[in-house]
């Protein structure tokens, strides 16, 4: 359960499996210091391992992800009582 409303969302990272354990950040657009952490965590869709990072309880609003400190997406844009998803199963990330 996520929690999500009027003018709260939620955010799924979905990662490669390379990723499972590593922390990843997530920042307003406008304070790039005040970070949210969560770890990817392995978890199951539909029978199958999904590695993600899930943040959920975000004020509507444009913001970064954060890998060992870099950015690594800007602009993600999350509504309020909708679950935006990425899609980094396809890409790399250096520990």
């Amino acid at each position: 359960v996520l929690d999500i409303g009027h003018d709260a969302g939620a955010l799924i990272v979905y990662t490669v499996a390379d990723m499972h354990g590593l922390g990843v950040e997530l920042s307003p657009a406008q304070d790039d210091r005040r970070r949210a952490h969560k770890d990817v965590l392995e978890r199951s869709i539909n029978g199958r391992p999904a590695f993600t990072a899930v943040f959920d309880g975000l004020l509507a609003g444009s913001y970064t992800l954060w890998v060992n400190d870099e950015p690594r997406a800007r602009r993600v844009l999350i509504k309020g009582a909708e679950i935006a998803e990425l899609d980094w199963t396809t890409s790399t990330v250096a520990r």
